[in-house]
């Protein structure tokens, strides 16, 4: 097994918004940022963005990877523009900040409206039987009850006012 596909997800992760250059059998070289990789075929999905806006892609498949050369770090603004490459349109983008407001904003109104209410990780839980996930839309709600049938109060502020979708950013 070629030492490529020896390494840890975590190795590879490295990698990841990188600029690099991968050499693969017979000697074929290709050249991007790199996207993603695959933890289970140690396949490298590379980018190179396109003065169009579109992008070229490129699958360098894992049995094939003889060597990959770092060369140069892509940051975040780099990172935000792959990812923005593969979003959807209309994607809202919802910075940290925002996201930490719109919880605590969330959480008071339960509160205040004597929900009970705790935080798993990211994720608000109301009276046990109920997930709000990021970004705090009524789209991300999991559970065993709906919102209406859970809370018969108007809406809290925010939660009704639904992107066709939306995401994390950095």
């Amino acid at each position: 097994m070629n030492p490529w596909r020896q390494k840890m997800p975590l190795e590879w992760q490295r990698y990841v918004n990188n600029e690099v250059k991968v050499v693969a059998d017979e000697k074929r070289q290709y050249q991007g940022w790199v996207y993603t990789v695959d933890p289970v075929s140690a396949s490298i999905v590379l980018v190179n963005p396109q003065e169009d806006g579109r992008a070229h892609v490129t699958v360098v498949m894992g049995h094939a990877v003889e060597k990959v050369e770092l060369l140069q770090d892509g940051g975040e603004e780099i990172a935000q523009r792959l990812s923005s490459l593969f979003s959807p349109d209309g994607v809202q983008t919802v910075s940290r900040e925002e996201l930490q407001s719109k919880k605590g904003c969330l959480r008071a109104w339960l509160e205040k409206n004597r929900i009970p209410v705790t935080e798993e990780g990211e994720a608000l839980c109301v009276a046990g039987v109920l997930r709000i996930n990021p970004p705090f839309f009524k789209e991300v709600l999991t559970g065993l009850y709906s919102w209406a049938s859970l809370h018969p109060l108007r809406s809290p502020p925010g939660l009704d006012r639904v992107p066709k979708s939306a995401e994390l950013s950095g």
